[in-house]
């Protein structure tokens, strides 16, 4: 059996180098390309034609093609074929559940270790799928509750949340989602009284708590 096309994408360097050296200990599976953003991510895809995409969920700052589920669901539309790893530490449910709707084969934890990378590839290489379950509720060790408030999030909110942490504006939001500024404000508006939060600070420090950023 041929060796396995593997497409990296990730906004930071070292995740890409310490995603490489991984998949590279194994002979079976060769990295063919990396990708620093969406659009980058997108013209590989088509150029190199991988059999397996792993992708960071968070890559700010493309406003063509965006992150986190408008890419995703832009890569299933557009490039079907290949399997799509999402490497995240994302932990909503609903999020993550979504992202399993969209078709997409795993979610890889950046805080539970980068070598559930290479047990994914190794189901692919002989199985032909990746078996994982998306998650049904919240972390049982979240001493604060903050896992738990998230998960209560819906994926239209946990959005619109993780946009604005990045410090954009509303009206910026609303061009990357494709939604008007009424409906973000409301997402919003309707996320922080989940959260328990009564003003955007409050609102960002508790983004930059949850690693929304990652």
């Amino acid at each position: 059996m041929p060796q396995m096309r593997v497409l990296l994408a990730d906004d930071h360097p070292i995740v890409l180098m310490g995603v490489r050296e991984i998949i590279e200990r194994d002979p079976r599976f060769k990295v063919v390309g990396e990708a620093m953003s969406s659009s980058e991510l997108i013209d590989k895809i088509a150029q190199l034609r991988p059999d397996v995409i792993i992708t960071d969920y968070n890559m700010p700052g493309d406003d063509q093609y965006g992150d986190g589920t408008r890419l995703v669901e832009y890569l299933r539309r557009h490039f079907p074929e290949p399997r799509v790893l999402i490497l995240t530490v994302i932990s909503n449910p609903q999020v993550l559940s979504w992202l399993y709707e969209l078709g997409i084969s795993g979610v890889i934890s950046k805080s539970a270790g980068l070598e559930q990378i290479l047990v994914a590839l190794d189901a692919f290489y002989r199985e032909g799928h990746f078996q994982q379950a998306p998650p049904d509720g919240a972390s049982s060790d979240d001493v604060d509750g903050l896992a738990q408030r998230l998960s209560q999030l819906t994926v239209k909110e946990f959005e619109v949340l993780r946009l604005f942490a990045t410090g954009v504006s509303l009206g910026e939001v609303a061009q990357s989602l494709s939604r008007s500024i009424k409906t973000v404000s409301t997402l919003k508006i309707s996320a922080m009284r989940k959260l328990n939060v009564d003003n955007d600070q409050a609102l960002l420090i508790l983004c930059v708590k949850a690693n929304l950023f990652a």
